[in-house]
Protein backbone atom coordinates (compact mmCIF):
# COMPACT_ATOMS: atom_id res chain seq x y z
CA UNK A 1 0.00 0.00 0.00
CA UNK A 2 2.62 2.83 0.62
CA UNK A 3 4.45 1.67 -2.59
CA UNK A 4 1.44 2.60 -4.08
CA UNK A 5 1.04 5.46 -2.68
CA UNK A 6 4.76 6.41 -3.37
CA UNK A 7 3.94 5.87 -7.23
CA UNK A 8 0.84 7.77 -6.89
CA UNK A 9 2.36 11.15 -5.75
CA UNK A 10 5.49 11.03 -7.83
CA UNK A 11 3.29 10.32 -10.67
CA UNK A 12 1.20 13.81 -9.56
CA UNK A 13 4.30 15.53 -9.07
CA UNK A 14 5.04 14.96 -12.32
CA UNK A 15 1.84 15.92 -14.09
CA UNK A 16 2.02 19.41 -12.24
CA UNK A 17 5.25 20.39 -13.34
CA UNK A 18 5.15 20.03 -16.63
CA UNK A 19 4.57 23.36 -18.16
CA UNK A 20 1.21 23.94 -19.89
CA UNK A 21 0.93 24.95 -23.60
CA UNK A 22 1.13 28.35 -24.60
CA UNK A 23 -1.34 29.47 -26.42
CA UNK A 24 -1.51 32.31 -28.74
CA UNK A 25 -4.61 34.44 -29.52
CA UNK A 26 -5.14 37.74 -31.84
CA UNK A 27 -7.58 40.11 -31.55
CA UNK A 28 -10.05 40.30 -34.80
CA UNK A 29 -11.99 42.68 -33.94
CA UNK A 30 -12.14 46.13 -31.72
CA UNK A 31 -15.42 48.01 -30.35
CA UNK A 32 -14.64 51.18 -28.77
CA UNK A 33 -10.65 50.18 -27.90
CA UNK A 34 -12.02 46.71 -26.44
CA UNK A 35 -11.41 43.44 -28.34
CA UNK A 36 -14.59 41.44 -28.43
CA UNK A 37 -13.64 38.94 -30.76
CA UNK A 38 -10.33 36.61 -30.84
CA UNK A 39 -8.96 34.27 -33.27
CA UNK A 40 -5.82 31.23 -32.20
CA UNK A 41 -3.13 31.54 -33.67
CA UNK A 42 -0.66 28.39 -34.51
CA UNK A 43 3.15 29.29 -35.20
CA UNK A 44 4.48 31.73 -36.89
CA UNK A 45 3.90 34.98 -38.39
CA UNK A 46 2.73 34.83 -41.60
CA UNK A 47 5.83 37.06 -42.34
CA UNK A 48 9.12 37.61 -41.14
CA UNK A 49 11.20 40.42 -40.72
CA UNK A 50 13.09 40.73 -43.81
CA UNK A 51 9.92 40.22 -45.86
CA UNK A 52 9.41 42.80 -48.89
CA UNK A 53 6.57 44.41 -49.76
CA UNK A 54 7.27 46.36 -52.07
CA UNK A 55 6.15 49.97 -53.90
CA UNK A 56 2.43 48.86 -55.04
CA UNK A 57 1.22 47.15 -52.05
CA UNK A 58 -1.77 48.70 -50.28
CA UNK A 59 -0.33 49.68 -46.88
CA UNK A 60 -2.45 50.06 -43.75
CA UNK A 61 -3.40 53.53 -43.15
CA UNK A 62 -2.89 54.55 -39.57
CA UNK A 63 -6.65 55.36 -38.87
CA UNK A 64 -6.71 52.12 -39.91
CA UNK A 65 -5.48 50.33 -36.92
CA UNK A 66 -7.05 50.07 -33.77
CA UNK A 67 -6.11 53.40 -31.60
CA UNK A 68 -5.18 50.80 -28.61
CA UNK A 69 -2.81 49.56 -30.57
CA UNK A 70 -1.30 53.27 -32.15
CA UNK A 71 -1.13 54.25 -28.75
CA UNK A 72 0.58 51.30 -26.67
CA UNK A 73 3.09 50.61 -29.76
CA UNK A 74 3.59 54.77 -30.07
CA UNK A 75 3.07 54.48 -33.85
CA UNK A 76 3.73 57.57 -35.82
CA UNK A 77 1.99 58.66 -38.77
CA UNK A 78 5.49 58.74 -41.24
CA UNK A 79 5.65 54.96 -41.15
CA UNK A 80 4.52 52.43 -43.25
CA UNK A 81 2.18 49.49 -41.57
CA UNK A 82 0.73 46.42 -42.82
CA UNK A 83 -2.32 45.13 -40.09
CA UNK A 84 -3.09 41.58 -40.44
CA UNK A 85 -4.50 38.77 -38.58
CA UNK A 86 -3.83 40.19 -35.37
CA UNK A 87 0.07 40.89 -36.35
CA UNK A 88 1.38 44.73 -37.45
CA UNK A 89 4.09 44.98 -39.52
CA UNK A 90 6.26 47.86 -39.71
CA UNK A 91 7.90 48.45 -43.05
CA UNK A 92 10.84 50.76 -44.02
CA UNK A 93 9.76 52.82 -46.51
CA UNK A 94 12.74 52.98 -48.36
CA UNK A 95 13.58 49.42 -49.08
CA UNK A 96 10.04 48.38 -48.26
CA UNK A 97 11.10 45.44 -46.20
CA UNK A 98 9.80 44.27 -42.78
CA UNK A 99 11.74 45.66 -39.70
CA UNK A 100 9.46 44.80 -36.86
CA UNK A 101 7.08 42.41 -36.46
CA UNK A 102 4.34 42.93 -33.45
CA UNK A 103 1.82 40.25 -32.10
CA UNK A 104 -1.37 43.01 -31.05
CA UNK A 105 -2.73 40.64 -28.93
CA UNK A 106 0.31 40.29 -26.53
CA UNK A 107 0.40 44.08 -24.94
Amino acid sequence: MKILIAVGAVAALGLTAAPASAKTYVCTKWSDGICVSTHRVKGEPPRAVGYVYGPDYSYTALTDIPQPVVTYYKLGDTGRYVYSDGYLYEVDPTTYAVTKVIDTYRH
